[in-house]
């Protein structure tokens, strides 16, 4: 579950293939002779892919050598951009198997034939050894808005210029112990559609699966603007899969406010994403907060026909970061909306513990109820939206911080065998209720005690209310807490579902 890609000019009119194939000898990338190509053929070579017995794209050996630093003193050369703004990636120890590029124009598809000489390398290191992906940088070429490096990883950088989560192109048997397969994308097609808009299509093939994927991406900048990308996936199975993963997005969780335990780092969090969204199809809003757990732990959230879910950065204040270098204050979040048919299934949310920001140890997607059979084809189209502004909050009062601790009363001595959960919530909706408005949080917990509990305004916030709840979890836990503000039969805020471990 880790991340391995994480870390690591002619006009536009030349790179669409608009001047004469003569043109591209002169400083720009080789393009090959033009072939018809469109959504129908790739889900056709796709099937036909699926009937054969996998075969994997042999990684390249000496990309072994070509480390973290290494790859990065190789960069592409701005004059061999393509398609108006696609730079690519050269391989390297984290991403050592070569991938197909194929620029299109007018419904013709022209493959790059790569050479060396498209990248620069500094004084003292290799050359590059193949492409590994590429990514689209924005108008002024000073940063990138979209990558695809690393089997079917690829990410945005969202509103605020900085990269964070990673989505893939499909999950396989994730969380299902030795078993979980990577298929990978291994070729591209690239089509420039606007000025800062692709329509990029790729080639999935795995052990269990083949695919065919088409992403109409566009990017607006500006802090309310982001990555957009229109998703569909059409998917040929080799073999039965038992747990299948649409739309997933990867993220790190180290420690936030609620685990200070783990904390090794001066910073005071550390967190890619700091929970996971759900808007069921019943139209509850669920917020589920991010933990480092003690060990692996797989979440499911039932539901049919999802209308949203995702990975979300709600806490954007630096203060409570101090990150002047990584900027967690400013990863982008990944809301994911459902099309029509996806039925019913189940959100699941894969964790495992981690003692360091490089290791991506956070997994969400939506499974279908019907696990896939060999031969099988499905379908799924989804819209994927990366920025900072979050579209999971509700019209009705949401969380906005969590801790757990000690229970019982402070300065008592701890009650055993319990913790105490805080959870804060703000909200329009809240303003002008006090103690005396009949205002009280409606609290379940599944493999443990509630022992005691409360809700009540913070003195001097604004439509600020706190839930205490003293959870004692049964064996070593964790119990599962679900808790929302209610007066009388009506909802003031949404579902906030928490795991309770013993220390």
């Amino acid at each position: 579950m880790i991340d391995p890609t994480r870390r690591a000019m002619l006009a536009g009119a030349v790179a669409l293939g608009l001047l004469p194939r003569a043109a591209l000898s002169q400083g720009a990338a080789a393009l090959g002779a033009p072939k018809p190509f469109d959504w129908a053929a790739l889900q056709q070579r796709a099937q036909a892919l699926s009937r054969q017995p996998y075969r994997a794209v042999p990684k390249v050996a000496a990309a072994e050598a070509v480390d973290y630093d290494r790859v990065g003193a190789i960069r592409y050369r701005a004059d061999r951009q393509l398609a108006g703004g696609i730079r690519l990636f050269p391989l390297g120890r984290y991403a050592p198997t070569p991938v197909g590029i194929n620029i299109v124009e007018g419904g013709q598809a022209r493959p790059l034939t790569f050479s060396p000489d498209l990248f620069e390398a500094e004084a003292g290191h290799a050359p590059a050894l193949g492409i590994a992906g590429f990514r689209a940088v924005t108008k002024d070429g000073k940063s990138d808005w979209i990558a695809f490096q690393g089997a079917s990883y690829f990410r945005a950088s969202g509103a605020q210029d900085q990269y964070g989560l990673s989505a893939r192109g499909l999950a396989i048997d994730t969380g299902i112990a030795g078993a979980e397969e990577f298929p990978a994308f291994t070729e591209f097609w690239i089509e420039r559609t606007g000025e800062q808009s692709y329509l990029i299509h790729a080639l999935l093939d795995g052990p269990s699966v083949t695919g065919a994927y088409r992403f109409a991406t566009a990017f607006t900048p500006g802090v309310s603007g982001g990555t957009v990308q229109q998703v569909s996936a059409v998917l040929f199975f080799r073999r039965d899969v038992r747990r299948l993963g649409i739309a997933p997005a990867t993220s790190m969780f180290w420690y936030g406010e609620g685990n200070r335990a783990a904390a090794r780092d001066w910073r005071p969090e550390i967190h890619d994403s700091d929970g996971l969204a759900i808007w069921t199809g019943a139209g509850e809003r669920i917020w589920r907060p991010l933990t480092n757990p003690p060990r692996e732990t797989l979440d499911s959230f039932a539901d049919q026909n999802p209308k949203g879910f995702g990975l979300i950065q709600r806490d954007r204040d630096f203060d409570h970061y101090q990150d002047d270098g990584a900027f967690y204050d400013r990863r982008p979040n990944l809301w994911v909306e459902p099309g029509q048919g996806w039925g019913k299934g189940q959100v699941m949310l894969y964790a495992f513990p981690t003692g360091s920001e490089t290791v991506d140890n956070i997994v969400a997607f939506w499974t279908p109820a019907a696990a896939p059979r060999a031969g099988q084809r499905l379908a799924f189209d989804y819209r994927l939206r990366w920025g900072s502004q979050d579209p999971s909050l509700p019209t009705t009062a949401h969380a906005v911080d969590s801790w757990t601790g000690d229970a019982g009363r402070p300065g008592a001595e701890p009650t055993p065998g319990a913790r105490k959960l805080v959870v804060d919530f703000v909200g329009a909706g809240l303003a002008g209720l006090d103690r005396q408005s009949g205002v009280s949080a409606e609290i379940g917990v599944a493999r443990g005690r509630l022992l005691t509990s409360a809700a009540y305004p913070v003195v001097g916030q604004t439509n600020r209310w706190r839930v205490t709840a003293d959870i004692a979890p049964e064996g070593s836990g964790p119990a599962d807490v679900r808790l929302f503000l209610k007066r009388g039969n009506t909802a003031l805020s949404e579902t906030v579902l928490f795991p309770v471990f013993l220390p």
